[in-house]
């Protein structure tokens, strides 16, 4: 799932916009060729065409911040046995980093798994299907998904910060 329904207030403008729209197909090919079988773009505060193998999803409460479109993408992809959450401002973040959270949330007894770059946590972020309904539930609150996260000792770090530098981008 790629979130990427923002307005980019910082920025300047929605950052599925920017670099006329190569942040969004690098993005989505990152998820793809990462080996996610399903790719959900939540988008909002601007709405395009996303790239081919993806599917887009509007999240209609977006202006209430990235817990709402958590929220919208948490539904759309509701038999998924495992979900990787990645950010459309994070350019430089290959499929490489994908696959390896990805293998790394398969393998752990928690199914949670998030990519750290020199050691801060960052995204992707990769959750089994088993915690999906509980981090849902989290989301009406003001710690939403970072909260889920950091009040488990179970999340399994891995590092990134060999192929990418993992930094949103928030000035345009």
């Amino acid at each position: 799932m790629l979130l990427a329904a923002g307005a980019g207030t910082r920025f300047g403008m929605p950052k599925v916009l920017a670099a006329d729209g190569v942040w969004l197909h690098r993005a989505v090919a990152a998820l793809a060729d990462g080996v996610c079988d399903d790719v959900v773009v939540v988008l909002g505060a601007a709405v395009v065409d996303v790239p081919a193998g993806a599917r887009a999803v509007i999240a209609p409460d977006w202006a209430d911040g990235m817990s709402a479109s958590l929220r919208a993408g948490l539904a759309a992809v509701d038999d998924a046995a495992w979900v990787v959450v990645h950010l459309v401002d994070l350019p430089d973040v290959p499929a490489e980093a994908v696959a390896r959270v990805l293998l790394a949330a398969r393998s752990a007894p928690s199914g949670l798994a998030r990519a750290t770059y020199g050691g801060r946590p960052g995204h992707p972020v990769v959750v089994a299907r088993r915690h999906v309904a509980p981090l849902a539930g989290t989301l009406a609150g003001d710690e939403g998904a970072r909260g889920y996260l950091a009040g488990r000792d179970d999340v399994v770090g891995v590092e990134c910060g060999d192929v990418a530098t993992g930094r949103d981008r928030d000035r345009g």
